[in-house]
């Protein structure tokens, strides 16, 4: 099995959504962050990629026929060059809204929530995240709205710019499942869109993150 789908989009952006739609799909099972943070055994080639290292993806991604969301969207280019047969989804919305989900989730959860991981596993998944994430998509300027704004925006024209628009899907959710099933030559189900992973969503399942970001968002 080889990856048949590339998430290049950033986190909140819907990437879960998705993740749950190309399952359903059929495209299944799909690598999420989730998945790194509840198993153990996937996150060393993430620590070896901040380290230098470049991992095997044939074999990061064994079993698996897609992958959206960090920490592999920070490795796009690789994945598009290690899987050529690969369509590639890049999820967005609008700066304004994302980064208002961004900052009252992952800002936090990376950073001041660091000290909240009560497990050894946890609190290196916690720090693999910081790296990736904050130090190495944002320059550690993820709490500077205007800098993420403008790294958001020019990750988007850089997807744009490098994928073959024949194998580029830009795709926002509110569009439900017409632009992704033609993407992906699938009927579309009669399942409801799978709508999920709300700002709400995120702090119910991190409630010490609460006190110290505002509430809102819709996803």
């Amino acid at each position: 099995m080889s990856l048949e789908v590339i998430g290049a989009g950033f986190g909140r952006t819907g990437t879960y959504t998705i993740k749950l739609a190309l399952e359903h799909l059929g495209f299944s099972p799909c690598y999420h962050m989730y998945e790194v943070r509840t198993r153990p055994e996937l996150l060393r080639p993430w620590e070896d990629a901040l380290n230098g290292s470049s991992p095997r993806w044939e074999q990061v991604f064994a079993g698996y026929r897609a992958q959206m969301d960090w920490p592999a969207a920070a490795y796009w280019k690789d994945l598009a060059e290690a899987f050529p047969q690969a369509k590639v989804i890049l999820s967005v919305r609008d700066p304004e809204e994302w980064y208002a989900s961004i900052s009252a989730t992952i800002l936090p959860s990376v950073t001041v929530g660091l000290a909240a991981d009560e497990d050894a596993f946890s609190r290196a998944a916690s720090e693999m995240i910081f790296h990736t994430v904050h130090e190495r998509v944002f320059g550690g300027r993820l709490a500077d709205k205007d800098a993420a704004i403008s790294i958001y925006k020019a990750h988007i024209e850089d997807v744009k710019a490098h994928i073959p628009s024949d194998r580029l899907l830009v795709y926002n959710v509110a569009a439900g499942w017409r632009p992704l099933c033609d993407f992906l030559g699938k009927d579309v189900p009669a399942l409801r869109f799978p709508h999920t992973n709300s700002t709400q969503d995120f702090l119910r399942r991190k409630p010490h993150l609460q006190a110290l970001t505002p509430q809102g968002g819709k996803r």
